[in-house]
């Protein structure tokens, strides 16, 4: 099966806002020559109807930190002989 393109397409899904007002109403991802984005839109009322408003920003990996990261490979874990 051939691969498929992505580059200049995006998706934007629903946000739990998780009672935060000024969080987006929709957050995603898009790919632009081979870089992906992330995507944040509110969904405004202006004079002509409903719009939403795009911010568009470099997408960043927040990969969590394992243990070692934290302390250090050397390290040994409480209660933990070495």
């Amino acid at each position: 099966m051939p691969e498929y393109d992505n580059n200049m397409r995006g998706v934007l899904f629903q946000n739990d806002k998780r009672g935060n007002e000024k969080a987006p109403d929709m957050t995603g991802r898009c790919e632009v020559d081979n870089h992906e984005y992330r995507l944040a839109a509110w969904l405004r009322q202006g004079k002509k109807g409903p719009y939403l408003s795009i911010s568009i920003s470099e997408f960043q990996n927040k990969e969590q930190p394992t243990f070692e990261d934290l302390v250090g490979a050397s390290e040994t874990p409480k209660g933990e002989d070495k």
